[in-house]
């Protein structure tokens, strides 16, 4: 299965994650079952590119994204292309997937997003 976690560069699973998951400038994907850790680069509207950073995902077969936070938005767009999101994300991109798979963030919902990042 292959998990996303938006990051700050190119370090793979040592990568710091980024607060802000549509401004990050990579998003760092990590397949669980081949341990294949792939680095993708940023290039939604959001980084001056086009369309928006679930319909990337998704065509990269990501299926569940790890982010300290989101818009209720961003949310319901990530459901639409049929990526799961959890929140609480932070530290490195290990210590997320790490804390994801011990069951330790929680599903993402509308209710509890971000609501300062509305658009």
């Amino acid at each position: 299965m292959k998990v996303c976690v938006p990051t700050m560069g190119n370090k793979g699973m040592d990568e710091q994650v980024s607060e802000h998951f549509g401004r990050a400038p990579t998003f760092t994907v990590v397949d669980t079952d081949t341990k294949k850790v792939e680095v993708l680069k940023n290039v939604s509207e959001h980084m001056g590119g086009s369309g928006v950073p679930p319909e990337h995902l998704s065509k990269a077969g990501v299926r569940i994204m790890l982010s300290s936070g989101m818009g209720p938005r961003a949310i319901t767009m990530f459901q639409q292309f049929g990526i799961e999101v959890f929140f609480g994300a932070c530290g490195t991109v290990r210590e997320t997937v790490e804390l994801w798979k011990g069951g330790k963030l929680p599903p993402a919902t509308p209710e509890g997003a971000c609501h300062e990042h509305r658009h």
